[in-house]
């Protein structure tokens, strides 16, 4: 069975300011990086075959960071697990979208890329990893909105459809359709198991 486990990128400015970050660079802040040092600890002592990552800055520092603490494992980078275009509504907040378009700027088109090209160019990524790794366990450092539109793909389950939270660990058995562990975010709180779903 092929094994993922998905790794939100650590805290952002942006995050911090309730901002949409999409497909903009944004690097992680001092917090970001501190919660990914707490999650390279909580997982050096487990095992993981390859670190699959965004090419988007804050997500390949958090790789980096998990990788030191893992020196036999390569980091790969694939376009295919970066976070969703969000088009005209980049680097705004909720206060900001309804100022400058209204309340129901939601109704507006605002030249988001769409939930199923997302979910394709993941569930391609997906395919290729079993094909390709099969019996692996296989870390993808990735983004909220990508990673909550996969596992809800994944195990074919509206129920899973949570905030994903910064430095989160999702593990899901890809061709049982099931999950091991949700959002966990043990490490934060000085833990190091998370609830088992």
């Amino acid at each position: 069975m092929t094994i993922i486990g998905f790794v939100r990128h650590g805290q952002t400015a942006w995050n911090k300011e309730g901002r949409v970050q999409g497909s903009s660079n944004i690097p992680l802040n001092d917090e970001g990086v501190q919660a990914a040092e707490k999650l390279a600890t909580r997982l050096e002592g487990e095992h993981w075959d390859v670190i699959v990552t965004s090419p988007m800055n804050r997500a390949k520092h958090t790789a980096e960071i998990l990788a030191a603490r893992m020196p036999n494992v390569k980091v790969v980078e694939d376009d295919r697990v970066r976070e969703r275009s969000s088009g005209l509504i980049e680097g705004t907040t909720e206060q900001e979208r309804v100022r400058k378009w209204g309340p129901d700027w939601r109704e507006l088109n605002m030249q988001f890329e769409t939930a199923d090209s997302v979910v394709a160019r993941g569930m391609e990524f997906v395919e290729e990893q079993i094909h390709m790794n099969p019996d692996k366990r296989i870390l993808v450092v990735s983004h909220g909105s990508f990673i909550k539109r996969m596992i809800v793909t994944l195990l074919e389950d509206d129920r899973y459809a949570v905030t994903i939270d910064n430095t989160s660990l999702t593990i899901i058995d890809v061709e049982g359709k099931s999950c091991s562990l949700l959002n966990c975010t043990a490490h934060l709180a000085g833990g190091t198991n998370g609830d088992s779903v």
